[in-house]
């Protein structure tokens, strides 16, 4: 086998940091020779490191030169509500279409949303891998999908997700690097748009929950990974999904995904926290929006110094480098649950309080491309959890850091 490190890796001789969420490896003199084997993208054998450090998200697999699985061994289905059925290979499913979808291979006679969709197509899949492609996402030839059949190689694979690219911002793109897909990660979703999965893993879920209409793809990859299964994704190959044409719908959009936030939420605990950091970066950065800044310096150095006494086989200055680097990416984490879930109680706050003004002007200033969609999906995420009567997808999730293997 092959890898490749992630982006976050930092090798100290015989310590690693590496993964997301970051964590610190020991290694032994043996474990030393393998992670620079590993950098070196050299063959090394499975071991107890190797699946340590791929469940953490610090090193991905590369293609093997054989491979197991060919276009033969993929069905491709297709929920689809109005519109017309394409005729490139893939089986529709019409999802209660008016007047019903030409040449659709199975109709449902009312309309149960793309979860109940991909279920009911089930009894027509013989292959032992199945690719759920969404109708706006365009397949203009096999070769996307027959580059990320070499991840079932590996029998613990139970999904493989491409980049989707299309609208600009969009929460469907989860950006160039490869990731183990797990919540509270840099990749803790990926959109059920394009995705393929080993039959196998489908049925030991039980399929997508159908009691979703938003947000079943989300469930579906984190109940995946609670069984057991790993869930990776892969943005060497791509596709493209059909943005909506009007501004009125791209909100409308976002604002379905957030209605989705206050189930997921309730069902895993903790999985959907806008803010994921560390508390001493948390103190921080709270007493700075306070505008106590002499404390907030003084915790920030503090803690800094701390990671320091605490990373002894780590150069200092790479240590400060993490704290500082740290600090940076909670910030915009902040910015970005301020505009996303948090902007109606900043909202509300600024009517009496220049520091909820500033605080919220702050957070559009820090990416005002993104804000009016960020905007109405905290719209939909504030509707759901009235529905759900949840406070759930406001509270942040706090950790220490920097986590620790063996």
């Amino acid at each position: 086998m092959r890898f490749r490190p992630d982006s976050s890796w930092r090798r100290f001789d015989r310590v690693v940091l590496a993964g997301s969420p970051l964590r610190l490896f020991r290694l032994t003199p043996a474990g030393a020779t393998l992670a620079a084997d590993i950098e070196a993208t050299k063959e090394v054998p499975a071991s107890t490191l190797t699946e340590r450090l791929s469940d953490a998200g610090a090193i991905h697999p590369l293609p093997p030169e054989a491979r197991r699985f060919t276009l033969d061994d993929v069905t491709v289905v297709t929920p689809q509500l109005d519109g017309s059925v394409q005729h490139d290979g893939r089986l529709t499913v019409d999802d209660g279409s008016d007047p019903p979808l030409v040449d659709a291979a199975l109709r449902l006679d009312t309309n149960h949303g793309p979860a109940a969709a991909r279920n009911a197509a089930r009894p027509l899949i013989t292959t032992p891998l199945v690719a759920f492609v969404d109708a706006d996402v365009s397949m203009p030839d096999p070769d996307w999908l027959s580059a990320l059949l070499w991840h079932f190689d590996d029998p613990q694979v139970g999904l493989v997700a491409p980049r989707v690219n299309g609208e600009a911002g969009s929460p469907l793109d989860l950006g160039d690097e490869s990731a183990r897909i797990r919540a509270g990660t840099r990749v803790s979703y990926v959109p059920a748009a394009a995705v393929v999965m080993r039959v196998d893993a489908f049925d030991v879920i039980g399929g997508f929950d159908e009691r979703l209409r938003f947000g079943e793809d989300v469930d579906l990859v984190w109940r995946l990974d609670d069984a057991g299964w790993r869930c990776r994704y892969d943005p060497s190959v791509s596709v493209w999904h059909s943005p909506r044409t009007s501004w009125s719908g791209r909100l409308r959009q976002h604002a379905s995904y957030g209605t989705s936030a206050a189930p997921l939420a309730l069902r895993h605990p903790g999985a959907l926290s806008p803010v994921h950091v560390n508390g001493w970066t948390a103190a921080t950065w709270a007493l700075a929006l306070f505008g106590q800044w002499v404390p907030a310096v003084a915790l920030g150095v503090g803690s800094s110094a701390a990671l320091v006494r605490k990373l002894p086989d780590v150069p200092p200055r790479s240590a400060i480098w993490l704290a500082l680097r740290g600090h940076l990416l909670a910030g915009q984490q902040l910015a970005s649950a301020a505009r996303r879930v948090w902007w109606p109680i900043l909202l509300a706050g600024a009517l009496v309080s220049r520091r909820c003004r500033w605080g919220l002007l702050i957070a559009i200033a820090s990416n005002p491309k993104a804000t009016p969609t960020d905007v109405a999906y905290g719209w939909g995420v504030w509707t759901g959890m009235r529905r759900r009567r949840t406070w759930s997808p406001l509270v942040p999730r706090l950790d220490a850091w920097p986590g620790r293997k063996p």
